[in-house]
């Protein structure tokens, strides 16, 4: 079991519980998965964009990512449909444990003039962020990237509400704005 997710079992869950009244230990919201996504419109015009990027998503996350592929054919655009046009890998279990841990110990406080993550959610319990540069892991060797790219990062949890995802996040150790 990651350290992480034995910590939230031990403490986080018992403390939430209380603080928050809940009746049932099943009504304590938990973080379901992580869903790590980019957008690389350039590989329209170059492939080796495409496969760069993938090995790099793939040292980020453990776990080899998936080529999204555009659905609809957009003129304006000149995209095709089935055309590839981003990646996304989503991570669960001790995995997703491991890199919540990592981004909020290690990767965050390398992101230029941090002073934390606004504290607001999708409305639905789940909180989104995007990253302009994946430059900030230290699992990445500096030499071989060859272009800088942004990424989304979205935490989904079973919380139903915005307040209640915050709290559950920074109980954890996500660092947001004081």
């Amino acid at each position: 079991m990651s350290q992480l997710r034995e910590k939230y079992v031990k403490t986080i869950r018992p403390e939430l519980q209380e603080k928050r009244s809940y009746a049932n230990v099943m009504q304590v919201p938990v973080l379901k998965k992580i869903v790590i996504s980019m957008g690389v419109a350039a590989a329209l015009q170059d492939k080796k964009i495409l496969e760069d990027l993938e090995k790099e998503l793939a040292l980020i996350a453990g776990q080899k990512p998936v080529i999204t592929k555009a659905k609809k054919a957009i003129s304006n655009f000149k995209l095709r449909q089935g055309n590839p046009i981003g990646l996304m890998v989503t991570l669960r279990g001790k995995k997703m444990y491991d890199f919540f841990s990592r981004f909020c110990h290690v990767v965050s406080p390398r992101i230029p003039d941090f002073r934390g993550f606004q504290k607001k959610g999708d409305g639905q319990g789940n909180y989104s962020l995007g990253l302009q540069n994946q430059q900030i892991y230290p699992e990445l060797n500096l030499d071989e990237v060859k272009r800088a790219q942004g990424m989304n990062i979205s935490f989904v949890t079973s919380a139903h509400t915005n307040e209640e995802c915050v709290v559950l996040l920074e109980s954890m150790g996500f660092p947001f704005k004081k």
